[in-house]
Order: C-alpha cells, then structure tokens, then sequence
C-alpha cells in the first residue's frame, strides 16, 4: 500500500500512438506532482513511455486489450484481431480480478485509460474511479467489421458506458458511449530541441526543404525510397531502419537505443522540418499541429477513425491528401503541390495534455 498519490494508466496495445499521447499527460502529471506514483500498465515498448515520462515509473507489462493484428501501419488482419479479442472477453473474470488485485495492492487512488474497455471493470472492483481519454473507442473501429464482431462491439461499448470521466480529445468521433464527456484540446509532446541543436547533433547541412517520412510504430512496408533523389537539393528523414543509404536520406538514430545521448522522437525532430509525411494517426496529426507544421497525410480505407481525423486535419491545419498511386508507384508529385490552408480557417486549442494533467492532480491532491 502506498502513502503516495498514485495513478494507474492503462494504454492499449496498438501502434506507438495512443502510448505517446498518454504518456505526455503522465509526464506532465509528474513534472507538476513530483510525489506521484505512476504505474504504466501497456506493452508499448517502455522506452517509448520513458521518452516522454522522463523520471521514475513502474512499468507493468501486460494487454488489456488488442487493438487491431497489423502486418503494418496500413494493413490489417481482421480474423487473427477478433481471435485475439475472443481470449480477452473468455478470461474477462480472471483478468479484473487480478489487476484489480495488484491496485490494491499498490494503493492505486485514480486509472486513467487510452483506451482498453476493461480498465473501467478493472478500476471499479478495485474501488477507484475510471478515467478515460481519447478520440474514439475500439467498438466504434469494429462496428463497420461485420456480424463476426458484433458480439465484442457490444461488450466493448458496455465498458465504456461505465466510464466516469472521458476528457474528450480533438479529431474525434462522438463517444456517446462515455456517459461523462469533457471536451479538451490537443494532447500530446512538444520539441524538446532547438533546430540549430538538432542539425549540429545529427550533422545535417541547411537545405532546400526538409521532410519527415514517419508511419507509427508498425512502420510501412515497400516505401519506393529511390523518389528522394528526384529532390537532390533536399533534406529526407526517417525512423525506418532499414531505409536505405542515399546521399539526401538520413535515418535519425534509434530511439531504442540505451547508449544514444538523447532519445529523439518524431516531435523533436519538428523543428527542423517543412513537411511531415504520415499515415493518417492521431498523434502525429496533433503534435504536428501543436507546432503548427504541415502534414501530408496517405488515406487509409477500412479504419473509421481515418476519414474523421483525416477530414479534420484538412478543415485545422496546412495539409496535402496524398494519392496513394503517386506515393507507392509514381514519382512524389505532391511534394512539387503547395500544402493547402485549412478549410475551416482556424486551428484547435492545444492545452489539451495540461487540462487533463492538471484534473488529475487535483483529484490527487
């Protein structure tokens, strides 16, 4: 039992996205509440949690939900997804009455979840209360998946409507499900780096333009990385490890690594860019307009959160719509086409990370 405020936060188990958005308002809770306990209940990798929450945390490794079996940030298996999620609701019991058990044992005071539904079940038979914070919910992904996965749809949406409090993020669907709703702003990380300070580092040359290539934790197979030099006066970069050498190509340094000095992620390497380029994701979307940088963005078919955050981004920040032909097999015209203003001609608040941080904390305290 622990003397200390203590928060539970329960991040799905998809991508890198919902655990770095998370882990920026953990982060923030700890810089502002030093005390604070944390426990980060997730299997994101724990170097992505620690590259936003930079002080001590419990790590507990274990999935609570599925999100959706990838081949990668595009492609989707929906049958080995609701086989997956068929083993979670066949030991739904089993699962609530031991992590419930391990938040009592450490004195857990508040969960805070993105966005596994058994995290309200779970919070409740511990006897705290169940928090929430997201732009969608995974029954309103399944619901367009067929009859197949209608039985999960309705458990998944029993759990939210148990919810107490869903801080409700930008670039979202309605979330009806959640019987509290609390409209927010953007959330995510900041730069942590100055451009002049990044380009010395990474010993990068002033050019032309500089675009960043990044597609989420799963990454994108068969990226045609020969296109970047049809564009020798500018500056590319990637996370993709196995981009290949070109002399205008730079792949920044692995964030995994323990030995690197700093641990770079897609939002510290803003600064130094004109354009990023990205699959359609939440977090890149709103950390890219937290710092007010364009995106040009792939569209993705057969995932209902896409076409929502896809079309908010065209009416909230600069933006290109990517033709995919043009991406995969053509020659990268878009990157000849001005970016486009937002349609609507505003942006979007972005203290959504500190409003929820500090709700927290005053729970807490």
């Amino acid at each position: 039992m622990s003397d200390r405020p203590t928060l539970y936060v329960s991040i799905t188990n998809h991508g890198f996205g919902h655990a770095a958005r998370t882990a920026a308002v953990a982060g923030l809770v700890q810089q502002l509440l030093p005390e604070v306990q944390l426990i980060i209940a997730t299997t994101a990798p724990r170097w992505l949690i620690a590259s936003y929450v930079t002080g001590d945390f419990i790590y507990h490794a274990c999935g609570h939900d599925v999100g959706v079996i990838q081949a990668d940030s595009l492609q989707m298996n929906l049958p080995a997804t609701l086989q997956e999620w068929q083993k979670i609701y066949d030991r739904q019991e089993e699962i609530i009455s031991s992590e419930a058990a391990f938040l009592q044992k450490l004195g857990v005071d508040l969960v805070l979840a993105d966005i596994p539904p058994l995290a309200m079940p779970i919070a409740h038979r511990a006897g705290v209360p169940a928090w929430a914070a997201s732009n969608f919910g995974w029954d309103f992904i399944y619901q367009d998946w067929g009859k197949e996965f209608a039985d999960i749809t309705r458990w998944i949406g029993d759990c939210y409507s148990k919810c107490d409090r869903m801080f409700h993020v930008p670039l979202s669907e309605s979330l009806d499900r959640f019987p509290v709703r609390e409209a927010v702003g953007l959330t995510g990380g900041k730069p942590r780096y100055a451009a002049t300070d990044l380009r010395q580092d990474l010993g990068l040359e002033q050019a032309e333009r500089t675009v960043l290539m990044v597609f989420g934790g799963l990454g994108l197979q068969a990226i045609p990385y020969k296109n970047v030099e049809l564009f020798p006066d500018w500056q590319f970069l990637t996370f993709d490890r196995s981009a290949p050498s070109l002399p205008n190509l730079r792949c920044i340094p692995d964030p995994s690594n323990d030995d690197m000095p700093r641990r770079y992620r897609p939002v510290d390497i803003f600064p130094l860019c004109d354009l990023v380029v990205s699959k359609p994701g939440y977090t890149t979307y709103a950390e890219a307009m937290l710092v007010d940088l364009p995106v040009a963005t792939i569209p993705r078919s057969g995932f209902a959160e896409s076409a929502i955050i896809q079309a908010a981004l065209q009416d909230y920040s600069h933006h290109q719509i990517i033709d995919s032909a043009d991406f995969f097999t053509g020659s990268w015209d878009f990157l000849r086409q001005p970016v486009l203003p937002p349609r609507s001609g505003q942006g979007l608040p972005k203290n959504g990370t500190e409003q929820i941080a500090q709700a927290i904390i005053d729970f807490l305290v």
